[in-house]
């Protein structure tokens, strides 16, 4: 059977910057696009031309790529010309080869935001389509609110986009503006304006998340017949966001009856990048991954009840819907005081630790988890902790270096200019294997109130300082995310700490600390990640 093809537009440079606290410059902005080229998707929406600085030097400065680069921006103006606006001459000055503009088709937007006739703002669509076409672009008409539209007057949503159709445009794309429709609204409204005469090749969707149903409106939509669909890496958008990219994709792939009946241009090989596509945007956006996020969560692989380990070790599709490597992911034991020794031994061989079955250690090992996890210690989500303690019950931990004391001071002041910094300094005194014995001192000089920085940095920079022979293996080994729960409420109050690092190789892993003393805990963390990274590395060179 012939496949279809389905089109996948991304608009994370466009839509995603309008999240909350997202902004990019232009260098991420081609360091995203780049990735979404690799990644196959077939269009990519660079942005509002004249919108805004950032927007204009991408188009001037635009990447290369085999995805069609996509201008957006809005229809010609009542009263103008589409010649003559000024604003809709920025987008096409852009020089995009297709072109992506947004036009009113809910006809209570059309008397209420812009105050114009329905016939007037229908004129508006057709000459604004027909000027596109003329000028040699591809067309996408943007149908805003087309979906509350279609409800409230479904003959002139129709009217309004069979007549950006009539007049060339490529794509009609129907918008969940507000996202509030269901899959069920999605499906019928869609096969209706394909019987009203508009190809189902020809149509595209475009969903918000503010109902949590934008992934499965998609899939409505291509269920009607649209073979065009947009959405953003990580579900990037207004309010809760658009239809997630980082779904979709492996779900057309690789679920029925999507999979065997279309075609798009991610390929199962560039799907391996999926996951690292993802957590380049946080990286980005300097955002922790949701670890709940399907296909490329840290989570979503992750089989933490003793019952689901046992299944999985004798069949992985016992408990996961798909092979994790398939989308870049990979599968996940963590340690808990839920675990069994099926849940430990799979743990233990993932960090290279081959423990027979039986063996007395295993269950020295759930033991001391249960007592540390009572204390407060959680190695769910701190898997390199977790094998340093099992390095210990097993008789394999490597010493390299004892922290003999750390003192660390903070302090609040006006500076020179009047402004209020705050200042942290830290000491470290370390004895190496060998004798040796370094203090090392850390403070973190010209802080002011936009860049202040605490005593756990201090901490981190003095303990990473000196290590003699081991210097070099760490000085590549960055802080990237810190968490803090406090697990006992009043007087006995108990901080966890769990720190999340990565090394000049890409190579993730956390650890975690617990003390009714906040810096404590910091600093357990710091030090078990130290450690971890100098067993892994002697792991890597002994194989």
């Amino acid at each position: 059977m012939t496949k279809e093809r389905l089109y996948l537009y991304d608009t994370t440079l466009r839509d995603g910057q309008q999240t909350q606290g997202v902004q990019f410059s232009t260098p991420e902005k081609a360091q995203i696009a780049a990735v979404l080229d690799e990644l196959g998707v077939d269009y990519v929406e660079g942005g509002w031309p004249g919108a805004n600085p950032t927007d204009s030097e991408f188009f001037e400065t635009r990447p290369k790529m085999k995805a069609t680069f996509t201008a957006f921006g809005m229809t010609k103006r009542a009263g103008m010309s589409a010649e003559n606006d000024d604003v809709l001459a920025a987008v096409m000055n852009a020089g995009a080869p297709a072109v992506c503009l947004v036009g009113k088709t809910h006809d209570f937007h059309v008397d209420t935001a812009l105050g114009i006739t329905l016939e007037e703002n229908t004129v508006n669509i057709r000459r604004t389509m027909e000027y596109l076409v003329a000028q040699g672009r591809e067309a996408l008409f943007d149908a805003e609110h087309f979906f509350d539209g279609y409800k409230s007057n479904p003959d002139y949503a129709l009217e309004a986009v069979k007549a950006a159709y009539e007049a060339g445009a490529r794509w009609i794309v129907l918008c969940d503006t507000n996202g509030g429709a269901l899959p069920r609204e999605v499906y019928e409204i869609t096969k209706a304006v394909i019987a009203a005469g508009i190809p189902g090749d020809h149509l595209g969707i475009h969903t918000h998340n503010d109902t949590e149903h934008a992934v499965a409106n998609s899939l409505a939509a291509i269920d009607a017949g649209a073979r065009q669909v947009q959405g953003t890496l990580n579900g990037l958008g207004e309010r809760c966001g658009n239809a997630n990219l980082t779904t979709l994709i492996p779900t057309l792939l690789l679920k029925e009856p999507y999979a065997s009946k279309y075609d798009i241009g991610v390929s199962m090989s560039a799907l391996e990048g999926l996951t690292r596509a993802s957590r380049l945007l946080d990286d980005i956006l300097n955002r922790v991954p949701m670890k709940q996020a399907a296909y490329v969560g840290a989570s979503a692989f992750a089989h933490k009840a003793g019952l689901h380990a046992s299944a999985i070790l004798k069949d992985p599709s016992t408990y996961e819907h798909i092979e994790p490597s398939v989308v870049g992911n990979e599968r996940v034991i963590p340690m808990s005081n839920q675990a069994g020794q099926s849940n430990l031994r799979k743990r233990l061989a993932d960090a290279g630790l081959a423990v027979e079955k039986g063996n007395g250690a295993l269950g020295r090992i759930l033991n001391r988890i249960k007592e540390r996890e009572a204390e407060g210690y959680s190695y769910d989500s701190a898997q390199a902790s977790f094998e340093l303690l099992a390095r210990d019950e097993l008789g394999l931990r490597e010493t390299f270096f004892d922290v003999e004391r750390y003192r660390v001071i903070s302090e609040r002041r006006r500076n020179a200019r009047g402004h209020i910094v705050v200042e942290s300094e830290a000491v470290v005194t370390v004895q190496l294997t060998g004798g040796k014995q370094t203090t090392s001192y850390f403070k973190n000089e010209n802080a002011d109130e936009l860049h202040d920085k605490g005593p756990v940095n201090a901490l981190w920079q003095a303990l990473k300082m000196d290590l003699g022979a081991y210097q070099a293996e760490i000085d590549g080994v960055k802080l990237v995310d810190f968490k803090v729960r406090i697990t006992n409420g009043g007087i006995e109050a108990v901080t966890r700490v769990i720190i999340d690092f990565e090394d000049e190789a890409g190579r993730r892993w956390s650890t975690v600390g617990v003390s009714a003393n906040i810096i404590d805990a910091s600093f357990q963390a710091l030090e078990d990640a130290i450690n971890w990274k100098l067993v892994h590395n002697r792991m890597v060179a002994a194989q």
